[in-house]
């Protein structure tokens, strides 16, 4: 690995071998998501504790001080809605040399494996890497499912999250599933957690992260479930004392608490 990519990637995952990312990007497919509405007012609060932000350009202009320190994962594909036909029909929407502008430590792009548009998913990943390559800039892919969610068990998860390192990714961003380990073996590459729709309770999210560290994941991708929690700043610093700090899902509940109670 060069320089500049050993770098970067380091700047992503911390001494421990660990990361907490918290992603910003919904609004470039969602709109104004509920309590996204002012990106900023709710991401001042949460970057001291996330290692990176995954974010879109715009946002990134309008809503992060430039004084800011923490990594960038520049958000480069998109062109679809909720109110399209399909969100698996996106494209590269960002360029390589405005990421270089931007300061950004790597780039995301999503793929869509067995949807109508998998082979332009699959291409674009390949062409954002060779640009990547170029550059020393990582590529992160984010097996995305779209309205599918059946889609997201071990089998389909591994099987995208393979074929995305297969194509050069330098990090997965999936989904944590049951037989989590399966997706982790067969991904040579580190596998990021996402988090997908809130889930009912807190003790929920901390459970399915300390299972996901515990077989093989180095780190999480958590936005709504984060920021759409009604105590936002407790909720990542418990979660990051899951990722950082190998915290039970006990433990994390308390910590959650107690901070919950200062606020």
């Amino acid at each position: 690995m060069e320089w500049g990519m050993a770098n970067r990637m380091a700047q992503l995952i911390q001494s421990d071998g660990h990361t907490l990312f918290l992603p910003v990007d919904h609004g470039y497919f969602q709109g104004p998501t509920r309590r996204l509405e002012e990106p900023r007012k709710t991401i001042e609060p949460l970057l001291p504790y996330a290692d990176a932000i995954f974010i879109t350009r715009g946002v990134l202009r309008s809503s992060v001080d430039p004084d800011n320190t923490k990594p960038v994962i520049l958000r480069v594909s998109g062109g679809t809605s909720m109110v399209g036909k399909d969100l698996a029909n996106e494209g590269i929407t960002t360029s390589m040399e405005e990421a270089i502008r931007l300061n950004a430590s790597a780039v995301g792009i999503s793929i869509f494996v067995g949807s109508e548009y998998e082979k332009e998913s699959l291409l674009n990943l390949s062409k954002l890497v060779d640009e990547g390559e170029k550059y020393g800039i990582p590529v992160m892919a984010v097996t995305a499912v779209g309205r599918e969610l059946e889609k997201r068990d071990a089998r389909y998860l591994a099987l995208s999250s393979r074929i995305a390192a297969e194509l050069g990714a330098r990090v997965v961003k999936t989904y944590w599933c049951e037989d989590f380990d399966r997706v982790v073996t067969g991904c040579p590459v580190p596998v990021i957690m996402a988090g997908g729709p809130q889930v009912d309770t807190e003790l929920e999210v901390f459970e399915f992260v300390y299972d996901g560290m515990q077989k093989g994941a180095i780190g999480v991708n958590l936005g709504r479930n984060i920021w759409q929690n009604d105590f936002p700043v407790a909720m990542i610093k418990a979660i990051r004392a899951v990722v950082h700090q190998n915290a039970s899902p006990k433990e994390a509940q308390e910590l959650f608490s107690s901070e919950k109670g200062g606020s």
